[in-house]
């Protein structure tokens, strides 16, 4: 039993020591990870080195015979300490990288994650049981019973496990390194194929990113001089905020720079903007310095643009003050100024929506060829006017609907004029068939009563207005899909 109580002990020690270590060498990861548990910003800070060092001295005091009781003590309440965050956070429906061993190994921590916590529990649980006079033999005095033939052994055994965890280790994070060079070599040669600095995508300059209106990945990064900036922070001021990832390095962000200055000084009312960059605060300060712009963020790698799932840069994506993701991931210079010009638009007082069988507005925009249409060009036809912005997410989550309608119209279905912020390429890059005319201002948007979009009205065949203001992707797609009289 002596000897299974020491092999307890030292299994604990090699988790809890190569755990320690792996924390303190990957201290962003572990802030994250910490944050990621629910721990506000504040006090991640000093945990990222408390909670490591604790660690380090419970390995410490488990070899010892005469600390080896209390080190099993702390082991044990450090396991049921990580076991309730994990089951508090599966119990909200969350999965944080649980980061337990840094860089070595990290993956959403999960009922595997608690299962072996819980096994590591029961094995301190053991000694501990066991009483503070029968922890087992010192690890010393056990080594001297060895012979040296098994000594020798045993030693070179360790040194093997030890190289093998360490080609591991290598191996792991070369992978992952690679990985991340792959996705910025494709978004390069995306940028170069399309003539622009950043990674373009199908639907508008906007990637993916994650789902609108899904919990924003809180992160805590330092600042240019040795300050820690956090998201919690940034939308302290109840305002959206905008997250623009660029890199010292890329010509495109370099050229957006006095921009970003420039829109931190005059949209500071209605709008934060704040950098997250990578490399040497230095770099990163002669780059930013001369344009004047704040809130400049430094990320160890590229661990936030993975978590925000960025793939070049520039790129932007929306927080709103709430701290759910406000639109989809923007990328290129062109979009990005887009999105701006969207969220400091004046606001203009919308007036009352039009009554159904009033004149609808008159309408005289340039179309994506810039050729001027009129609401007129559509009279003896029913027509849904359709507001937009390539850049609202909620427009990119009924686009693959929209195109859906265009491809199998149901019988009786209106014309479709959409009526389009943004700009001429983000606009045609949306790939939609129907006519596509530039409202830049928003302002027969206004005209007609809208106030945000995706919106609809629907114009009959005289040119009056056949429906209320239609509001939202499900709203929207309904008016179309009847192409009735809503009354």
């Amino acid at each position: 039993m002596g000897t299974a109580l020491l092999i307890a002990r030292l299994l604990l020690a090699s988790v809890f020591a190569l755990a320690g270590v792996a924390k303190l060498a990957d201290r962003a990861g572990s802030k994250q990870a910490i944050v990621d548990f629910g721990v506000s910003a504040l006090l991640a800070s000093p945990l990222t080195i408390l909670l490591p060092l604790c660690e380090l001295v419970v390995a410490v005091a488990l070899i010892p015979t005469p600390t080896a009781w209390w080190g099993a003590v702390g082991a044990l309440a450090l396991l049921l300490l990580f076991a309730m965050g994990i089951v508090l956070n599966l119990a909200r429906g969350h999965k944080p990288d649980c980061h337990c061993f840094g860089q070595i190994h990290s993956a959403p921590a999960g009922w595997k994650t608690l299962a072996r916590n819980g096994l590591l529990a029961a094995v301190a649980g053991v000694v501990v049981w066991q009483g503070y006079d029968s922890v087992g033999p010192s690890a010393a005095s056990w080594a001297g019973t060895l012979s040296i033939t098994q000594l020798v052994a045993l030693i070179m055994g360790l040194v093997v496990l030890g190289l093998l965890a360490a080609q591991w280790w290598f191996l792991v994070h070369l992978l992952r390194q690679n990985g991340r060079l792959l996705l910025r070599l494709e978004a390069l040669e995306e940028s170069v194929a399309q003539g622009g600095g950043a990674a373009p995508s199908s639907n508008g300059g906007s990637a993916s990113g994650l789902a609108v209106g899904t919990q924003a990945p809180a992160f805590s990064l330092s600042g240019l001089y040795g300050e820690t900036l956090t998201l919690e922070a940034l939308l302290s001021v109840d305002k959206p905020v905008m997250l623009i990832f660029t890199d010292p390095n890329c010509a495109p962000c370099n050229a957006l720079l006095p921009e970003i200055g420039r829109w931190q000084q005059e949209h500071t009312e209605k709008l934060t903007v704040a950098l997250i960059s990578r490399g040497e605060p230095e770099e990163n300060r002669t780059k930013t310095s001369e344009h004047g712009v704040r809130h400049v963020l430094l990320q160890e790698d590229w661990e936030v643009a993975e978590a925000y799932q960025i793939k070049g840069t520039p790129s932007a994506v929306v927080v709103m003050a709430d701290g759910k993701v406000g639109s989809s991931v923007t990328s290129g210079e062109e979009a990005i100024r887009s999105i701006v010009a969207h969220l400091v638009r004046p606001q203009a007082p919308i007036p009352v929506s039009k009554k159904v069988g009033d004149a609808a507005p008159e309408l005289k925009l340039p179309d994506l060829e810039g050729d001027t249409v009129e609401l007129s060009d559509f009279k003896g036809q029913k027509t849904l006017a359709l507001f937009w912005n390539p850049g609202c997410g909620f427009c990119q989550q009924m686009l693959p609907d929209l195109k859906e309608w265009e491809e199998n119209p149901p019988e009786g279905a209106p014309n479709l004029l959409v009526i389009s912020a943004g700009t001429k390429e983000a606009n045609e890059a949306m790939g939609l068939s129907s006519p596509v005319v530039l409202d830049q201002q928003f302002s027969v948007g206004r005209a007609f009563g809208v106030g945000g979009t995706p919106s609809a009205v629907l114009v009959d065949e005289e040119g009056r207005i056949a429906s209320e203001v239609a509001v939202g992707g499900p709203a929207v797609l309904e008016l179309a899909g009847a192409g009735r009289t809503r009354p």
